[in-house]
C-alpha cells in the first residue's frame, strides 16, 4: 500500500494527463471515422472531449506547479548565486502558495453553486458539477505540490545542496526490499 501511494504521489498528474490525452484521441478518431466511414455524427463526442481538455488543462497546472515549470526570466535569475536563487525560488513558492490558496475558496463556491443548480451538459446529461470541480481539485493540488517543493527548496538553502527534485523514495524502497 506504502508504494502505491508513493506512485501515486510522484506519478499522479502524469498519469491522469495520458490517459486522458488517450481517451480524447479515441473519442476523436471515433468521431471522425464515424463521420466519413458511416456518414453519421456522433453527437457527444466533442462535448466529451472539451471536458476531458478542461480536466487536462486542470491538472497540467498541477503538473507544471509540481515540476517548478512556470514562466520567469532565467537569466535574471541566473545572475544569482545558489543561495539567491533558493531564496528566490522560495519568495515565487511563497506568492504562489498564496495565490492557490485564495483560489481554493473560490473554486469551493463556484462547485456549490454548480451543485445547487442542478445543471447537466446538454448532449450527454453528464452532471456539470463533474466537469466544475476541476478548479477545485486541481488548485488544491497544487497547493500540496507548492507545499512540497517549498519544502526541497527550504532544504536546498539550508543544506546548500541544489535538488531539482527528491531523491526518489520508490527506486529507494525498491533496492532495500531487493536487498542492495
Amino acid at each position: 500500500m506504502k508504494k502505491i501511494l508513493l506512485y501515486v504521489d510522484e506519478y499522479l498528474e502524469e498519469f491522469v494527463m495520458t490517459i486522458l490525452l488517450i481517451l480524447m484521441a479515441v473519442i476523436m478518431g471515433i468521431q471522425v471515422l464515424s463521420r466519413y466511414a458511416f456518414g453519421m455524427s456522433l453527437s457527444w463526442s466533442e462535448e466529451v472531449t472539451r471536458y476531458l481538455f478542461i480536466w487536462s488543462a486542470f491538472i497540467s497546472v498541477s503538473f507544471c506547479t509540481k515540476k517548478f515549470l512556470a514562466i520567469k526570466i532565467d537569466q535574471f535569475v541566473k545572475i544569482f548565486s545558489k543561495r539567491g536563487r533558493a531564496i528566490i525560488g522560495l519568495i515565487n513558492l511563497t506568492i504562489q502558495f498564496a495565490f492557490f490558496v485564495y483560489l481554493v475558496p473560490y473554486a469551493w463556491r463556484y462547485l456549490m453553486t454548480t451543485i445547487e443548480s442542478g445543471q447537466v451538459s446538454p448532449a450527454c446529461g453528464i452532471p456539470m458539477y463533474y466537469i466544475q470541480s476541476a478548479p477545485l481539485i486541481c488548485f488544491s493540488l497544487c497547493v500540496i505540490r507548492i507545499v512540497e517543493r517549498w519544502l526541497l527548496e527550504l532544504h536546498n538553502l539550508t543544506k546548500n545542496d541544489d535538488l531539482v527534485r527528491w531523491p526518489s523514495r520508490i527506486d529507494r524502497d525498491s533496492a532495500k526490499s531487493e536487498g542492495k
